[in-house]
């Protein structure tokens, strides 16, 4: 279950609130009774886009290994994309 704070305790309270619960991870700041933001500490913050970085990575080597990919020049390759578009669009 995700750790939450009202945004009315925050300014209540000060940033104090968060450097409590960010001891449990994330916190998501509730506003009108709907969840608004995610407060994370930077070192998690990092993690999170080092570990997306890596996946992504992997994902394009698999790709590219698999043969998903089409040589060309940039012009001929945004030409061959804007046709699929058009086709798309023609249906």
């Amino acid at each position: 279950m995700p750790v939450t704070v009202p945004a009315q305790e925050i300014k209540r309270r000060g940033i104090s609130v968060l450097n409590e619960k960010l001891a449990s991870g994330p916190v998501w700041v509730i506003s009108n009774n709907t969840p608004k933001y995610v407060v994370m500490l930077a070192d998690e913050f990092k993690r999170m886009r080092h570990e997306a970085f890596v996946n992504e990575c992997l994902q394009s080597e698999a790709e590219y290994r698999a043969g998903h990919f089409k040589r060309g020049t940039p012009a001929e390759i945004m030409s061959d994309i804007m046709s699929g578009i058009d086709d798309e669009d023609a249906e």
